[in-house]
């Protein structure tokens, strides 16, 4: 199970960064429409850490997208 979760969490930081990219966003200019460090969005984009669900709904907000958007991960694959 611990496994499962680190792919789950591998998944959806790999798809903040597409989500960056496909905005045409540098890490400062998404950590600051999310409210968060420069930072966080650079350990959550390289694996860093995993990120909370408060930061992630901050991101999906940032992104202009629906929280569950921005977790469902069942379209990519590592």
């Amino acid at each position: 199970m611990n496994n499962e979760f680190s792919v789950i969490s591998d998944k959806i930081c790999l798809k903040v960064k597409f989500e960056r990219i496909k905005r045409n966003l540098s890490q400062e200019q998404l950590a600051f429409k999310a409210n968060v460090n420069k930072n966080t969005i650079w350990k959550i984009e390289t694996g860093k850490v995993s990120p909370t669900i408060e930061t992630l709904e901050k991101i999906a907000n940032a992104f202009g997208m629906n929280f569950l958007d921005l977790i469902d991960v069942s379209k990519i694959d590592l």
